[in-house]
């Protein structure tokens, strides 16, 4: 049988003041229940560990070793548990978001800074990828919570709307289109139109604008990246549709945003949590953090609203 960290610190207050009494007076324990757990650990470990007579209390050899040893675990048990609490008040700890690159890069650090202020023990992990993949790390337990476009409602995620992200077309800085305020889908169905990859909840918005006003644009070029779809832009190969939140990640060219119209396209941003499932509390606190933000109105781009 094991030593009982109760009988480890009994032993530890008692070798510590080298007294019965005071250790007792110490624990606020009985000196009669202290006396029992320290000759129950010294029947356990075959070893006499304190010698005793009316006045005092003197460690053998193996009550010097032993008191190490004791101290040892008792100190680490109450550091672990200092750790424990830290963390379930949510003091401590990591919490895992997983999100489109656009909000980890544009959305997601004033949220994270103010955050980190409050709880400088609690790291962020931030999971940024495209909608799908972003979703699975929710439904595998990766990430705590996701900030991402939802294709389809599924009974496996609860769903919470945080903010509506306004599309853009995005032109060449000289290109004719430049001189309105506002461009049609239509307009820019007319035009060489580079999309994002087919695997973008960015394409799959604008595929179904232009299919809502019976519009043909095939691509003349997709690519993955935003950065490369904005240089393409700036280089003058053709047009694109981008929503607002995304804009800082087209790169260094130079580009012009016009609002784009019929029909007005909103590309809206969910917290997405999985169904049922308890979220640790440094977690929680987070996404108080996000909500405080919207609350308080603060600022967003152009073009990117706080969802009702």
């Amino acid at each position: 049988m094991d030593a009982t960290l109760r009988q480890l610190a009994a032993y530890a207050a008692v070798a510590r003041a080298a007294s019965f009494t005071a250790a007792a007076a110490e624990m606020h324990v009985s000196q009669s229940s202290l006396s029992r757990a320290v000759a129950d650990l010294e029947r356990l470990l075959g070893a006499q560990l304190l010698e005793r007579d009316t006045r005092n209390v003197q460690l053998t050899a193996a009550g010097v070793e032993a008191l190490r040893i004791a101290e040892q675990i008792v100190n680490s048990h109450r550091a672990g548990m200092k750790e424990l609490r830290r963390f379930l008040l949510g003091e401590s700890g990591t919490v895992a978001v997983a999100t489109l690159p656009s909000v980890a890069a544009v959305l997601l650090p004033q949220v994270i800074s103010r955050f980190r202020t409050r709880r400088p023990q609690v790291a962020v992990r931030i999971l940024d990828g495209l909608e799908r993949s972003v979703l699975d790390r929710v439904l595998s337990g990766d990430a705590d919570f996701a900030i991402t476009t939802v294709g389809r409602p599924s009974d496996q995620l609860e769903q919470r709307p945080l903010v509506h992200d306004r599309f853009v077309a995005v032109l060449p800085t000289h290109h004719p289109l430049t001189e309105r305020t506002e461009v049609s889908w239509d307009d820019l169905a007319r035009e060489p139109f580079l999309a994002v990859g087919r695997d973008s909840s960015v394409r799959r918005l604008t595929d179904a604008a232009f299919a809502q006003v019976d519009a043909h644009a095939e691509p003349a070029a997709e690519a993955g990246s935003i950065a490369t779809v904005g240089g393409l832009v700036a280089a003058g190969l053709g047009v694109s549709a981008l929503p607002a939140l995304v804009l800082p990640l087209t790169g260094t060219g130079q580009v012009v945003c016009r609002d784009l119209v019929g029909p007005v396209v909103d590309r809206r941003l969910d917290i997405a949590l999985r169904a049922r499932r308890t979220l640790p509390l440094a977690a929680h606190r987070l996404l108080e953090t996000l909500d405080e933000l919207r609350g308080q109105g603060h600022d967003l781009p152009d073009g990117v609203a706080w969802s009702e």
